[in-house]
Order: C-alpha cells, then structure tokens, then sequence
C-alpha cells in the first residue's frame, strides 16, 4: 500500500512538473539520482561487489527491493534472481612485497600503489631469488622458450603481463592470461609469478584490480602478482640491465634473453580459494500491454559486479560498472513511476560476474527465461559515467535500432559522438551470437581510472551521465513501441 501511494504520487507530481508530456518524461533522469545511487554501489560497505562476495549479494538485494518497490515482475521462474556458481577467491591480509638486495637491505612496496594481486593468485610466505624470464613462454614448438637457458627451480620470476606483438612465421603465441603463464612457471620448478606491464604500455603502469583469469585448475599456494615499473627497476639493480633494455633486446632477436636477477623477494599473501560460490544476475519486468507484442521482449542490462577488495584496499568500481547499473535502474523507474504503456514487454537486468569473463550475461543468453526469437532488441550499458560524449556501437549490424538512439539523441539530447560499430560486445556479446540486434552504450574517453582504487563517484560527470541515461532510455522506449515491426528492429544480416 506505501509502495502504491508512493508510487501514484510520484506520478502526480511528475504530471504537474511535465505537463503530462510524454516526451518530457525523460527529463526526470538527473544526474544528481544517477549519482546518489552509485555512491552506495561505489561504498566500502559494498567492498568493490565482486561476484560471489557478501559486498556483491548486499547490492543485488538493493536492485531487487528497487524492482519490487518498481512493481516490476520477477522474470526467473517467479524469483529476481538467476542463480548460478563461480570460482571465488578472497584475498586477506598480510599482503607483504619486499625486496632484498645483495647487502641484504629491505626495500618494502605498498599493495595498490607499487603492487596488486591478481584476483586468482595463491597463498605465499616466502623470500627467495628472482629470476627474470621474458614473457614467461614456453613454446618450443614455436623455436621461444624463455625457460630453457635458466633454473627456476624455488625461485620467483619475473615476466611481461602481456605477450609480444610481434609473432614468429606469424603463429599465435600461447595464452597471456594468468592462470596459464603461473602453470607455465609451477611447471618449470618456480613457486611464485610476478608480472610488469611492459615499458612501453607506461599508461598502464597502475596497480588494476582484474579477476580475469583464464581456464585451469586453482593453484592455491602460487601466488601471482603484479608490479610496478618502479619494483622491477629495484630487481634489476646491481645487473646492468634494465627491464627497458630486455624488452628491446628481446624484441630485435626475437629470442629469449632471460638470466638471474641479484636481488631477492620476501612475499606474503593470505588467500582463501572457493571453487563454487553462488552468485546471482537479477533481473524484473515491465509487461508490454499489447495483446501480441507482449510477448516480445526488449533486454537492458549492465553488470553489476567489480573486483571486489585486497586487504585494506576496495575497488570502489563507480564507473565500472555502478554507472551502467544505476542508469538501468533509473531507466525502470522512469518507467515504471509513470505508468508508461509499451507494447513490448521490457526486462531490466543486471549481470554478475563481467570481470571474470562475461559469465553472467553468457549464463543469461544459455537460459533466457523467454525464447530468444521473441527478443527483438538488447541494450547493454558499461562504463557510462565518466567521459566527454556519448558512444552507441553496435550501429553497423544494427542499423535500424541504431537509428533509434541517433534520431532521439537529434530531438532530445544532442549529446552524442557520431561512432559506432559493428558486433555485440562485453554484456551485449552474448545476445548478439543469439541474433539479437543490440546496441552498446558507452562514453567517449571513459577509462582513465578503469580498474584502480580512483574509481570513485567524484570522478563521474552528471552531464555526460545523465545524457546517456536518458538517451538510452529513448532508445528502449522507442524498441519496445509497436510503431515499428519487429522486422524493422531486427539486425541485418
């Protein structure tokens, strides 16, 4: 009955505000409420929402109380949540990086500032020699091997996070993720995995939180680490080289040079491994109200879920992605609290588990609660609180939808970058190998803090916020409207 009251009065007052124009309703989206509910997302009481964590359930209850209070349906046989198991990984204090030089003076880094884990590293409490080993590839069949001339045998390595660009007789090296290059080096003897950007990427020379791991079975007591240029620089004191100087060297031989480093590391972590933790996409639905296109649907979702906390540190993740969840809860309420008829049916969603691989919306593509032929559209929204300017891709297998967002962003909004492109993408990915025509909503320039601890909602702009918001609020409206066929929404082949 509150919620009923609520609701209706809300109603009222945006009648008295907008005159009742339905056009105008999209102006209810500020950049004040899109804000205020990413500050709660972005909070420590959350702790980064990663997949399967308590931070994480805390936030999927806020959206489902949200979609309730909204009368918007539940979508998963009755229930707001789709539930479904990930690998988990929390990561505890001691975190400890120290090196050691020749005269055994200790040199001690900060987690976050000079080292971060990597989300699915193991345990350690050792202190040891350091060996460096390239790209840490061993590939025989390819001619590189940056194990072969070294023993690394209870010892660290230190090797590239990334593969080379370039390739020999232009085969495809093996895997650069984590997990397979910590197997490559456990394999060999090594009992701890360092990784440094290369010094040619210095702008991502940060301290990112990434659960990005890769597939393979969890070793738990082999840590995986990532370093600054700044530590690397410490390791290879007392060698004259320089990570510099072996990248380049290495990149004009196209052979490996790796050799024992001088110094020593003292590591401590303390990571505690689940191989099945539940976690949840939620998701509720507002009914279309025509007698047959209510049984078509149109999809919105964002990923909810971060990387969640090392230690003392959090990810507060407030453009990545508490931005797209809060535009796609403002999105539903605008909806809902003005009692606005569609004739197609529209599900707002939001994802876990994005960061570690695109698990979430895949395990909604594998068991939509509707048939996908009856979808006709799906809007993904990612990263859509900080940046200059609107970005829609999808517009070059999506031509018609596309239209939808550039005609609405020339009546309303005038906010958006003249871009697209073709393909699904991220959360869209998913939908679009179903032949869902989707659009993928994005601002321009939208990663400067992407995945570090200043991902904070001070950094967001409302403006650009809440243009993107209300664009893609126009766009789903216009999808779900029977003034256009299915026919003229759908993708082209």
């Amino acid at each position: 009955m509150k919620t009923a009251l609520k609701i209706s009065l809300f109603v009222f007052v945006s009648f008295l505000v907008f005159g009742g124009n339905a056009d105008d309703v999209y102006k209810q989206i500020t950049g004040n409420n899109l804000v205020k509910t990413v500050n709660y997302f972005a909070s420590d009481e959350l702790e980064g929402r990663l997949a399967g964590s308590k931070g994480y359930n805390k936030a999927a209850n806020f959206v489902k109380n949200n979609f309730v209070e909204y009368g918007l349906k539940p979508v998963f046989n009755g229930s707001y949540f789709q539930e479904f198991n990930v690998e988990y990984n929390k990561i505890n204090e001691p975190l400890v990086l120290d090196v050691i030089d020749t005269d055994n003076n200790s040199t001690g880094y900060k987690i976050g500032e000079d080292f971060i884990c990597r989300g699915f590293t193991g345990s350690a409490d050792l202190t040891t020699e350091v060996v460096y080993c390239g790209y840490g590839i061993s590939a025989p069949e390819l001619g590189y091997d940056d194990y072969a001339d070294v023993d690394v045998k209870g010892k660290v390595v230190l090797v590239f996070k990334k593969n080379p660009k370039w390739k020999i007789d232009e085969k495809n090296w093996t895997s650069a993720l984590p997990r397979h290059k910590a197997k490559v080096a456990a394999d060999k003897g090594a009992i701890g995995l360092l990784m440094v950007s290369t010094t040619k990427d210095d702008k991502w020379d940060r301290m990112i939180g990434s659960v990005v791991s890769g597939e393979g079975v969890q070793d738990e007591d082999f840590p995986q680490v990532h370093v600054s240029h700044k530590v690397a620089a410490n390791l290879f004191k007392g060698t004259a080289m320089s990570l510099k100087h072996m990248e380049k060297w290495t990149e004009e031989t196209k052979q490996p040079h790796s050799f024992d480093l001088k110094n020593k590391v003292n590591l401590k972590i303390n990571a505690s491994f689940t191989k099945e933790k539940v976690t949840s996409n939620i998701a509720g639905m507002l009914k279309g109200n025509d007698p047959q296109l209510k049984d078509e649907y149109v999809i919105i979702g964002a990923h909810l879920d971060h990387v969640g906390k090392q230690g003392n540190i959090y990810f507060p993740g407030a453009n990545d992605n508490a931005s797209g969840s809060a535009a796609v809860m403002e999105i539903a309420k605008t909806f809902a609290v003005n009692n606005i008829k569609t004739d197609r049916s529209i599900i707002f969603v939001l994802f876990s588990a994005e960061e570690s691989g695109l698990f979430g919306s895949q395990f909604m593509a594998d068991n939509l609660p509707v048939k996908a032929e009856k979808v006709a559209a799906m809007l993904n929204m990612d990263c859509v609180g900080h940046g200059d300017s609107i970005r829609v891709g999808g517009g070059g297998t999506a031509p018609n939808l596309y239209k939808f967002a550039v005609e609405n962003d020339e009546k309303f909004v005038k906010y958006k970058a003249d871009v697209t492109w073709s393909g699904g993408g991220a959360d869209a990915e998913a939908f679009f190998q179903l032949n869902i025509p989707t659009l993928y909503f994005v601002t321009k320039n939208s990663y400067t803090y992407l995945h570090v601890p200043e991902d904070t909602p001070e950094t967001l702009d409302p403006e650009v916020f809440e243009a993107t918001a209300r664009l893609a609020f126009l766009t789903v409206k216009d999808a779900a409207s029977k003034k256009y066929t299915k026919e003229e929404i759908v993708k082209k082949k």
